[in-house]
């Protein structure tokens, strides 16, 4: 008989252990889910300010290319290629550096804005995540506050209000 209790004693034993590793496979398996979770906020975060840097670029690029407009010609590129190799005048003029990819879609597809006059006045983001940023935003991209997705963060020249024409 105190072997058959010894017995007990000892099944009871390995199932608390087993439930002691089940509770702390649990527990990690939860921290892993959460450091995951914290790193692809962080990458998202990383992202959405590189799409404000380079949206700011656009703009300079657009705002450039316009003041340098030739009398007679139309004052915004036909395509973003224009930006980056404007042949308007003798001396080839470069407003962007390089046509950078959107780094929330990996792509360097863009959304068009079409300016009044003809041509391109802006581009936007063809991302339909919804921001983490909505709020504190410099005073030149104020108008993208409480956006409901990244495509409506538009990075354009010109003094036309923009309504949400894309193509």
């Amino acid at each position: 008989m105190k072997n058959a209790c010894s017995f007990c004693s000892a099944a009871k034993q390995s199932g608390f252990t087993y439930l002691g590793l089940l509770l702390f496979l649990f527990i990690v398996a939860l921290s892993s889910l959460v450091v995951v979770q914290t790193i692809s906020l962080l990458a998202r975060r990383a992202a959405e300010q590189e799409l404000l840097f380079i949206g700011r670029e656009f703009s300079l690029a657009f705002q450039t290319y316009y003041q340098s407009t030739p009398g007679g010609q139309h004052p915004y590129p036909s395509s973003i290629q224009d930006l980056l190799r404007d042949t308007r005048t003798p001396e080839v003029r470069r407003h962007l550096r390089k046509l950078y990819a959107d780094p929330l879609t990996g792509k360097e597809a863009w959304g068009m804005i079409d300016a009044p006059e003809g041509g391109i006045m802006g581009v936007h983001s063809l991302s339909q995540e919804k921001p983490i940023k909505v709020d504190n935003f410099d005073d030149d991209q104020a108008g993208f506050k409480n956006s409901n997705s990244y495509s409506d963060w538009i990075f354009y020249y010109g003094s036309t209000v923009l309504s949400h024409k894309k193509k």
